[in-house]
């Protein structure tokens, strides 16, 4: 059911534009590469030797790579597609 101007689906391709542009986004991240540190770059504890096999080129423990990970990072709020709703403001 489309509203307004919009047509038929408009809503869900929106929806899904969003969804591969993130994916696209997480995709364009580098992997670690090159020789595994023995000890954490932040923390200097000791980087376990399982981890250091299954991740080449790793360069911080468990801790510290869960930490940075969880810390979110600032993105522009540019509705990009136009949305009617965000023209209204």
């Amino acid at each position: 059911m489309a509203g307004g101007w919009a047509k038929d689906g408009a809503v869900s391709e929106q929806i899904e534009a969003s969804i591969n542009d993130e994916l696209a986004r997480l995709k364009a991240r580098r992997a670690p590469e090159g020789e595994s540190l023995t000890r954490c770059a932040d923390c200097e504890e000791p980087i376990p030797e399982a981890r250091r096999q299954a991740l080449p080129g790793v360069k911080l423990c468990i801790d510290c790579a869960g930490q940075r990970d969880s810390r979110v990072a600032p993105r522009g709020g540019i509705n990009r597609r136009g949305s009617k709703d965000s023209q209204l403001k």
